[in-house]
């Protein structure tokens, strides 16, 4: 348990639990957790990489289970006062779609309702700014307010989410007290063949292609300082935008191969030759595990312009995001000390 208020100045911590504590948001937001004197219980299934979490899986308390298991949910919310849920599953492959039902919208109704058993007494929920979907008009500016609704057109993961998100609010309805975060791209280290991290390793190869779409793009740092906050507060039934920057692909390619001093991306990848290059990976992946940078719905994201309004958040705590130019650098940095040492990750101070 983890309350930190007494009316006789008695102190009684309460346990937090985490999913997704061995993930990028998640081993960055255990460790955050950890530092602040929280004691916490992390979810994990008995084949987890545990890489992200060096020097703090003996300080977390570890329950086996998995979000499509509810028993083990009720299990791991015992004596818990606090949820994060934070486990997700991200893929641009369309051919994904029911496997993200499964875990991002299945796993998610199945936290809400062994929160609403166990009396949780707060869960932060960890959207996406993909919850959101594909703007009706390409100058709309997209906030909260957004009345969303799904599309034929959304993306697998896009519909995946906004599914979630439903259920976080049917929760709240039944008396769950919580609140959202819709993070845009998170960028932060991690392993680097994973989006969107693989931006850099990417370029630093010699990735000749950039796109000029444009989507949010947020400091992993600042998603779990915000979500810490929000949790602390008494904020409930509330979703917010956490995302530092509007900018184009282009200009974040450009960014990070400055940063790493490598060739930066040269061809303008349209529409007409990002069409030949997801359908190319769909052939190689007859014969190759496939792409997880070049599909079908990456390059349509990529194709299209992403605006998000981050003014909520920032009015709602007085917060402010580092630039992301900072971050870029930071992460660059951060690829190339991962290539020195010979690891396949690499996680941000």
């Amino acid at each position: 348990m983890n309350v930190r208020y007494s009316r006789r100045n008695i102190y009684i911590h309460f346990m937090v639990l985490v999913t997704g504590a061995n993930g990028l948001l998640g081993s960055y937001l255990v460790k955050e957790l950890i530092r602040r004197g929280e004691r916490v219980r992390g979810l994990r299934r008995t084949t987890s990489d545990m890489s992200l979490l060096a020097g703090y899986v003996d300080r977390i308390e570890w329950a086996e289970g998995d979000v499509r298991d509810i028993y083990s949910l009720e299990e791991a919310m015992q004596g818990v006062d606090r949820v994060y849920h934070v486990a997700a599953m991200i893929s641009m492959q369309p051919r994904d779609l029911q496997q993200m039902l499964n875990v991002n919208t299945e796993g998610t109704a199945n936290v809400v309702n062994a929160a609403l058993g166990s009396g949780v007494a707060k869960l932060l929920y960890v959207s996406s700014v993909a919850a959101f979907g594909r703007p009706e008009r390409a100058d709309r500016i997209i906030d909260e307010n957004l009345d969303v609704k799904d599309s034929k057109d959304n993306f697998a993961y896009y519909k995946s989410k906004l599914f979630a998100e439903r259920e976080v609010w049917r929760g709240i309805a039944e008396g769950l007290n919580a609140v959202i975060i819709n993070p845009s791209t998170i960028l932060g280290g991690g392993f680097w063949n994973i989006p969107p991290n693989g931006i850099f390793s990417h370029v630093y190869s010699g990735l000749p292609f950039y796109t000029t779409g444009v989507n949010g793009f947020v400091d992993v740092r600042d998603v779990v300082e915000v979500a810490i906050r929000l949790m602390d507060l008494d904020i409930t039934s509330e979703k917010f935008i956490v995302s530092a920057e509007n900018a184009s692909f282009r200009d974040v390619m450009w960014m990070a191969a400055d940063a790493m001093k490598v060739r930066r991306p040269y061809i303008h990848s349209g529409k007409v030759l990002g069409s030949l290059a997801w359908r190319f990976e769909a052939v190689k992946s007859l014969f190759a595990k496939p792409s997880n940078i070049i599909t079908h719905d990456s390059v349509e994201i990529g194709q299209n312009d992403f605006y998000y309004s981050n003014e909520k958040v920032k009015k709602a705590l007085g917060f402010t995001f580092r630039p992301l130019r900072e971050t870029i650098n930071d992460v660059a940095a951060l690829y190339l000390q991962s290539r020195a040492d010979h690891k396949p990750f690499a996680i941000l101070a």
